[in-house]
């Protein structure tokens, strides 16, 4: 269990460093979602553009069995290797945002 409490304020420390860099639009905030409960965790877009509506999921990660799933990076940055660097086993990081077939080749958790 403290596995999974070190898991769940790593992924909120990842999010809440991108959220304070992500947009410089004043019409546009990062909204961060945490649910501890269920172990889903979101950094969001929201806002306008000019006329535009922006709502963008700009990363996704769960706690899904154990391992951290990266679901969703709309970034440039590897968030994978920033987990890395934290403290989090590789293999206990699964790039769900890769199909399964691919998952073996990556050096990283396969599920």
């Amino acid at each position: 269990m403290a596995r999974i409490e070190q898991y769940r304020q790593s992924i909120e420390k990842l999010l809440k460093s991108h959220a304070d860099c992500e947009t410089s639009n004043l019409d546009i905030e990062s909204q961060l979602i945490v649910d501890t409960e269920h172990d889903h965790y979101q950094l969001l877009e929201v806002g306008w553009d000019g006329m535009k509506r922006v709502y963008n999921c700009v990363m996704h990660l769960d706690i899904k069995n154990g391992k951290i799933w990266i679901q969703r990076n709309m970034t440039d940055v590897d968030i994978a290797q920033e987990l890395v660097e934290m403290g989090i086993a590789k293999e206990d990081i699964v790039l769900g945002l890769h199909p399964p077939y691919k998952r073996p080749y990556t050096g990283y958790g396969v599920a």
